[in-house]
């Protein structure tokens, strides 16, 4: 087993994913080696999930976008053990209009989040989470939202294309126990839908999950989120506690798993 104690303090990663290495990702390692400081460990990382952002490294698990050697070093330097770097603020693109999410978005300065997002009383003020309120009380039936599943057209974009609703009634004529797995780990070069959707309307993605439960009769759902979007899961950390505190209408054991690397794992 190899030393604990010889653990670098803090590992900063370099995307070499397609979108990085023509932004310049192999010239920002070569200006990075042996600057950034004692205990430092620089390593080239497979596609982070940022790849309209770059190049990009990661300090730690604090994303540096657009990054530069400069940018990098300053980021280093004020994360000086692996603790803080996953508590550290990432850096915001600023690409979000906060105004354009309406009252009571959420602007997270100062917190390891970026960046803002609709938070609970927005989304419940636009009449969130009702869908999955009429379903809890029976306002609405789970047939009549299969039946506007299957007539959305609505497809899965995992590569075959199977049509969502048809894969809801499917599950749902199964005999229980049925569980749901939402597998949010998407590390291939250009996709990264799943992150700007959940930094930007967590509440929206959890009332699709509930409604998706309620419809299926799911009794747990497994939330599995790449490693690599530390931002996300504070997020869904928060909006997940927000929801359980107000919730509209029994709710499913819910579990927010960590990713181990890789899409499969996620299966």
């Amino acid at each position: 087993m190899p030393d604990a104690a010889a653990a670098p303090r803090l590992v900063v990663r370099v995307c070499d994913g397609l979108s990085c290495a023509m932004a310049g990702a192999g010239g920002l390692m070569q200006r990075l080696a042996g600057v950034l400081g004692e205990g430092v460990q620089l390593l080239a990382a497979p596609c982070v999930g940022r790849c309209e952002q770059a190049p990009v490294a990661v300090v730690g698990q604090v994303p540096v976008l657009r990054a530069d050697a400069a940018a990098v070093q300053a980021q280093a330097a004020a994360t000086p053990d692996r603790a803080s770097a996953v508590q550290a603020p990432s850096a915001d693109d600023g690409e979000f209009d906060a105004a354009a999410a309406g009252p009571g978005a959420i602007t997270t300065a100062g917190a390891p989040v970026s960046p803002a997002h609709v938070g609970f009383d927005a989304y419940r003020q636009r009449g969130g989470y009702q869908l999955a309120a009429d379903l809890a009380a029976g306002r609405t039936s789970a047939d009549s939202v299969l039946a506007a599943m299957a007539d959305s057209g609505l497809r899965g974009l995992g590569g075959a294309g199977f049509p969502a609703g048809r894969k809801w009634a499917i599950v749902r004529s199964q005999p229980a126990p049925r569980w749901m797995a939402v597998n949010i780990d998407e590390g291939e070069p250009g996709t990264f839908k799943d992150r700007t959707y959940l930094e930007r309307d967590p509440h929206r993605f959890l009332e699709g999950v509930l409604v998706a439960a309620q419809v299926v009769g799911t009794e747990a759902v497994v939330l599995y989120l790449r490693d690599e979007y530390a931002g996300c899961r504070v997020i869904l950390q928060q909006a997940l506690a927000q929801l359980q505190a107000a919730p509209p209408g029994p709710l499913p054991r819910i579990e927010l798993r960590r990713g181990a690397g890789a899409y499969v794992c996620g299966e």
